[in-house]
C-alpha cells in the first residue's frame, strides 16, 4: 500500500513501566493495554517493562500480561531510558521509596492506593510530588472507582446543584473473604506491609469518593475498629500448622464531619458473609439524592425532591449513553461496562494530563489527606472512639 501523507501521525511513545504483577498489577496492565485502543490518545502507551523480585515469575508475568521486558530490581527498571511513567502495583511499604526515587529521577509516577502506609511516609511523596511538578512531571494515585462513569456522573451531578446543600454522605465498603479463619496470613493481614487493614484496604477508596462527591474534605472522625481472628496459619494449605498474629483490623466504623458541615457514616469490613464487592454510597442533600453499588455498576439512582410528591420517587439512570463520562470510546448504550475498565479510564486521564502537561487528579496531594484521614480514625479508635480532628490536606 503507497504511502498516504494525509494519514494522521502516530502519537509519540510513553513509555511504561510497572512494579509489581499480582492482582492490582493485573488490572493496571489490562489498563495499559487497552487504553489505546479505545480512546484517541495524545501519546502512545508502550508497556516497556514489569519488575518483580522472582525471576521466573516476573518473565512468566511479562509474557502473560503483554510487557516487552521484565526486571528483578525496581532501580533498575527506573534507570532504563525507555521508562518514562512509573506504575507502583506493590504492597503499602514500599511505596514512598519507589515514588520518591521515580520522581527524583524524572518519571511520572502512577503509585496505588492508600499513597502510603503513613502520614510521614504520604508527606514526603507529596512534598517529592510538587517538587517533581516544577519539573514538569506528574504523579496520580490510583483511586479507580472515581472512573466509575456512574460515580463520574454522580460527582458532575453534585457540582452542578442537583442535590442542593449536601446534608448525608453515607458509605460502605463490604468484602467477605476473611470470614474463614483458616485463611492464611497474606501480606494485607500485617501492618508492617499494609499499614492497616479493611480501613487502608477499604476505607481509603470509601473516604476519597467521599470527599471526592462531596468536594470537602473530612474535618473529623469517630471510629471503632475490631480484629475478630486474631491469630491466622502462617501457611496456606495447613490450617491446623503453626499460626502468626493478624496486626490490622478486621473491620471499622467510622462517622465524621466534612469542613462543609455535612455528615458522613463509614463501615468496612472484609469480614462480612456473602459480600463479594459491595461499595454503596448514598448521598443526601436539600433537593434530592443519589445512591450507587458497584455490584450494579453501570446504574445511579436518583430522586429529586423538586417533583410533586406523587410523581417523586428514585429512579435508574443507566449510565451507558455516549455523552456519560467514558463512554464516548465504548458500545451501544445498554451495553455495561465492568471493573476492569475504571483502570482503562485511569490510564486515559493520566495519559492526558502528562500531555496536556495538567495536574491529574487524584493528586499526591489528595492521597495524603485521605492518608490523614486514615490515621485520625486509628487515633480515634485507640481513644474510646474520641472525635479526632483531621490533618488539613489538599482536595480538589
Amino acid at each position: 500500500m503507497p504511502y498516504d501523507s494525509t494519514a494522521p501521525a502516530a502519537a509519540p511513545p510513553l513509555g511504561v513501566g510497572m512494579v509489581g504483577y499480582a492482582f492490582m498489577g493485573q488490572a493496571h496492565s489490562q489498563g495499559w493495554r487497552t487504553v489505546g485502543r479505545v480512546f484517541d490518545l495524545p501519546l502512545s502507551p508502550q508497556l516497556a517493562a514489569v519488575c518483580g523480585r522472582d525471576p521466573a515469575a516476573v518473565r512468566a508475568a511479562a509474557g502473560r500480561l503483554g510487557w516487552s521486558a521484565a526486571e528483578t530490581d525496581w532501580r533498575a527498571l527506573i534507570a532504563r531510558a525507555d521508562v518514562q511513567l512509573v506504575d507502583i502495583c506493590t504492597p503499602g511499604d514500599s511505596h514512598a521509596e519507589i515514588a520518591v526515587a521515580a520522581l527524583q529521577a524524572g518519571k511520572h509516577v502512577l503509585c496505588e492506593k492508600p499513597l502510603a502506609n503513613t502520614v510521614e511516609e504520604a508527606e514526603a511523596m507529596a512534598e517529592a510530588a510538587r517538587a517533581a511538578r516544577a519539573r514538569g512531571q506528574v504523579a496520580m494515585v490510583g483511586f479507580n472507582y472515581r472512573r466509575t462513569p456512574a460515580l463520574a456522573l454522580a460527582r458532575r451531578m453534585v457540582a452542578d446543584g442537583r442535590l442542593g446543600e449536601l446534608r448525608h454522605v453515607r458509605v460502605s465498603y463490604l468484602q467477605d473473604w476473611l470470614v474463614d479463619p483458616a485463611f492464611p496470613l497474606a501480606w494485607r493481614l500485617r501492618k508492617e506491609a499494609a499499614g492497616s487493614g479493611a480501613l487502608g484496604d477499604l476505607g481509603a477508596h470509601a473516604v476519597d469518593l467521599a470527599q471526592h462527591l462531596a468536594g470537602s474534605p473530612l474535618a473529623g472522625v469517630s471510629a471503632q475498629t475490631e480484629t475478630f481472628v486474631r491469630e491466622r496459619p502462617l501457611r496456606e494449605g495447613e490450617p491446623d500448622g503453626e499460626l502468626g498474629e493478624v496486626t490490622v483490623d478486621d473491620a471499622a466504623v467510622f462517622t465524621g464531619r466534612f469542613g462543609s458541615g455535612a455528615l458522613a457514616s463509614f463501615e468496612v469490613t472484609r469480614v462480612a458473609a456473602g459480600r463479594k464487592n459491595a461499595l454503596r454510597v448514598e448521598l443526601n442533600g436539600t433537593l434530592g439524592s443519589l445512591a450507587f453499588d458497584l455490584e450494579r455498576l453501570n446504574e445511579l439512582h436518583f430522586h429529586d425532591h423538586t417533583q410533586a410528591a406523587d410523581e417523586a420517587g428514585f429512579r435508574r439512570i443507566l449510565v451507558t449513553e455516549q455523552d456519560h463520562p467514558y463512554l464516548e470510546g465504548w458500545w451501544p448504550p445498554g451495553h455495561g461496562l465492568g471493573y476492569e475498565h475504571t483502570f482503562t479510564h485511569q490510564a486515559r486521564d493520566l495519559v492526558r494530563a502528562i500531555a496536556a502537561g495538567t495536574q491529574p487528579e487524584p493528586s499526591f496531594d489528595d492521597g495524603l489527606q485521605v492518608q490523614r484521614v486514615l490515621a485520625a480514625v486509628e487515633e480515634s479508635a485507640a481513644r474510646d472512639s474520641v472525635y479526632t480532628p483531621v490533618q488539613a490536606g489538599a482536595l480538589r
